[in-house]
């Protein structure tokens, strides 16, 4: 099915679903930016957006940029915030705080059609570290509690290959930087001697692939990526979610997922930097697709 007669289908079952909603007023829309970037380079990459936003709704659109995963997650959850993009980890977390708080609408699709993406292990070429072996004794960095990629994942996968996360184990010491652009300012820096992130391991190495953490640091000047070196990757990771507050009126909804889903034909740039990079579309997706990371949220939690 091509992906015009997918949006319809998904924005007719999206009205049937939430037509006994009432159409109500709002005077503001909210958007939440995980961290992973600094917060001035994540109101830039989304400046569009919100721009995008009051053209089409007419009320005044705010950008928030908290310094953790957990800003967002939280504002979601006391309704502060109306839309955000999420990993699918963030999702798991606020899914299983509250199922009601937000539902999920829209995601990411790569340059080759698929919906995923790869924890990538990676640090400096002159480190000589080639595996997860040579990391024995050797400063780990990890991004954030709540990121999929920057720590949940790792924290099941690397573990079930053998190597124990415990600090003083296998690494020498496990710690957490922040968020992915700081991971990589780390590894860059000499400050950990490896460090994950996100990537949607298509295209060039050299590029810091089509899109993700790696394209966006790249893209900034912030790393050569010829001076690093991929030492591992995860199985392939689901698309975080692009959600929405569960009790806004059905039409705010319906336009900002209209508007979400035509950018990449509509405006290519405003794309690039929402979604991180080069992509084929952003198309629908439903809390069905996130039920493995829920899960594995769940049982990590437990």
């Amino acid at each position: 099915m091509k992906l015009t007669r997918i949006l319809m289908a998904a924005a007719a079952t999206f009205m049937i679903a939430t037509s006994a909603q009432a159409q109500g007023k709002i005077s503001e829309f909210r958007i939440g930016i995980l961290g992973g970037e600094n917060a001035s380079d994540r109101l830039r990459s989304n400046a569009c957006i919100e721009e995008k936003t009051e053209a089409l709704l007419g009320v005044p659109t705010k950008l928030f940029a908290p310094a953790d995963y957990n800003g967002v997650i939280e504002g979601l959850l006391g309704g502060n915030l109306d839309l955000a993009w999420l990993g699918a980890s963030g999702y798991a977390k606020v899914y299983l705080t509250n199922p009601n708080a937000v539902e999920p609408v829209l995601t990411k699709i790569n340059t080759d059609g698929s919906f995923g993406y790869y924890s990538i292990g990676f640090t400096r070429v002159e480190s000589g570290v080639k595996t997860l072996a040579d990391m024995k004794g050797k400063k780990f960095g990890f991004g954030d509690p709540n990121s999929t990629s920057g720590y949940l994942i790792p924290s099941i996968e690397i573990p079930n290959a053998g190597y124990d996360m415990k600090p003083g184990k296998h690494f020498g010491d496990v710690v957490f930087t922040g968020g992915h652009e700081q991971t990589i300012v780390a590894v860059v820096n000499g400050d950990i001697d490896a460090g994950v992130t996100w990537a949607d391991g298509l295209g060039n190495w050299e590029d810091g692939f089509n899109s993700g953490a790696l394209r966006k640091a790249a893209d900034a000047g912030l790393v050569d990526m010829t001076q690093l070196r991929e030492i591992w990757r995860s199985k392939i990771i689901p698309e975080g979610p692009i959600v929405v507050r569960k009790d806004l009126p059905t039409d705010v909804k319906l336009k900002m997922v209209g508007m979400l889903a035509s950018l990449p034909s509509m405006d290519p740039e405003c794309a690039y930097g929402f979604m991180a990079g080069k992509i084929k579309a952003i198309a629908p997706i439903s809390h069905a697709d996130y039920e493995i990371i829920v899960e594995a949220r769940r049982r990590k939690s437990s």
